[in-house]
């Protein structure tokens, strides 16, 4: 767990406001510069973001409270996987048990809350083995690409098993090979801000509904 995270945001949950829209999960969206992106458009819309980067699915369920309930949202934007799947020891099977257990508390805890389970986003091998921004960048790239039909098949089942909506807003993320543009990746893994101007407008529809 990520300590000065969780601390983080347990102070500055006591002040926010309750019942508004939330951004959670790891990395890729703990950087999704959100609040950057509505005051730049002029768009007056309360959104917390409670990603912690490196976080996997076992991590935010010791950290629920911190990252969710704390804020009573109304709408939950979930983005969390990422780092399990791209675990050499990780198995569907365990990725799909984890993942639900996340939506049961939900589900349990604020059964009112509309929640929106978002696929994962491609990744690119070659910028993940030039870039090398940590040693394990190229494997983990390697494993995200090839489990992410499967990741994606199991969020969108689970999903329709809580009652939630699976939605895909990566469209233009991607080339023909299905990989990440090397224009919006910094480390073949991650994401540069031009990424989430293309997300953002993809589920503009959804923030907004």
């Amino acid at each position: 767990m990520n300590e000065y995270a969780v601390t983080r945001y347990r102070y500055l949950n006591k002040n926010a406001i309750k019942g508004e829209t939330l951004f959670v999960g790891s990395s890729l969206m703990e950087h999704f510069p959100i609040n950057e992106i509505l005051m730049s458009r002029g768009i007056l819309k309360v959104i917390y973001n409670r990603g912690i980067s490196g976080y996997t699915i076992p991590e935010l369920l010791e950290s629920m409270d911190e990252q969710i309930f704390d804020l009573e949202p109304s709408v939950i934007f979930i983005n969390i996987g990422t780092n399990d799947i791209s675990n050499q020891d990780e198995t569907a099977g365990i990725f799909e048990a984890d993942y639900r257990k996340v939506l049961k508390k939900i589900k349990e805890r604020l059964p009112m809350t509309k929640v929106f389970m978002m696929a994962f986003y491609p990744a690119n091998q070659k910028a993940a083995e030039t870039v090398a921004a940590w040693p394990e960048a190229p494997v983990a790239a390697r494993l995200r690409i090839e489990r992410l039909d499967e990741a994606n098949s199991i969020v969108e089942k689970l999903a329709g098993e809580f009652g939630y909506r699976y939605i895909n807003v990566n469209e233009g993320l991607y080339g023909e090979d299905g990989q990440m543009l090397e224009k919006y990746t910094t480390d073949g893994i991650h994401m540069w801000p031009s990424a989430y101007e293309l997300i953002f407008d993809n589920m503009k529809k959804y923030i907004f509904e």
